[in-house]
């Protein structure tokens, strides 16, 4: 059989996420992998140089396509640093959604390290860089060493929410995740609440709605 032409970054995804959910393991080799799907080792190598960097990679490409559908709506621009994160959030997980089956092969085993795993890497690091050019406002320090650690504080912080609504996300069973959607709302309104040392009240309200939720908790 004439092996295929044109084959791209986005088959090689694709072809991997069918076989992953259809066998429930990764393929055993980059040679049976591309034999499967008819291209070859070298169209695999000219991407990805193991199966590691490639599941890295999917979720890469989920940041980007949420980018790329955020800045077609041209009100995007004009948002509040908070409707900005909100859009992304809302966006990300809708497409996290539609991808479900795959993100529960890949990360839901690993719920409770999250935070510092392989195969979030590249989505850290992409996201970290979206939190940078949003210019949030902080407390100035007027102190350059001051200034920096809260930057990287507000990125990790950033990221660290990110990840603990995955984490809600993949434990959510409530009709189309709508639970998730309110957890989205609140956890972005009391951070930004916090940046602004605005008073306890969104905390609290949080902090309410975690507590109701059993399944979280535990």
């Amino acid at each position: 059989m004439a092996r295929k032409k044109d084959i791209n970054e986005e088959n090689i995804i694709n072809f991997y996420m069918e076989y992953v959910l259809t066998n429930g393991k990764k393929p055993d080799s980059v040679y049976s992998f591309s034999k499967q799907y008819n291209f070859t080792e070298k169209d695999y190598y000219e991407y990805y140089g193991n199966f590691n960097l490639l599941e890295q990679s999917i979720f890469k490409v989920f940041y980007e396509k949420t980018i790329n559908l955020l800045e077609k709506n041209e009100d995007y621009q004009n948002y509040s640093d908070r409707d900005k994160i909100l859009s992304f959030y809302y966006s990300f997980f809708e497409l996290l959604t539609a991808n479900r089956s795959y993100v529960v092969y890949a990360i839901g085993s690993q719920t409770k390290k999250l935070k510092n795993i392989d195969t979030l890497k590249l989505l850290k690091k992409s996201f970290c860089n979206y939190i940078d050019k949003l210019d949030i406002n902080i407390l100035e320090t007027n102190q350059e060493t001051l200034d920096k650690i809260q930057n990287k504080t507000l990125k990790e912080s950033a990221w660290f929410q990110l990840v603990l609504t995955m984490k809600y996300w993949l434990e959510d069973t409530s009709p189309s995740f709508e639970r998730t959607d309110i957890f989205i709302e609140k956890a972005v309104t009391t951070s930004f609440d916090l940046m602004n040392i605005t008073p306890l009240k969104s905390v609290l309200d949080l902090g309410k709605f975690l507590l109701k939720d059993k399944s979280f908790m535990n």
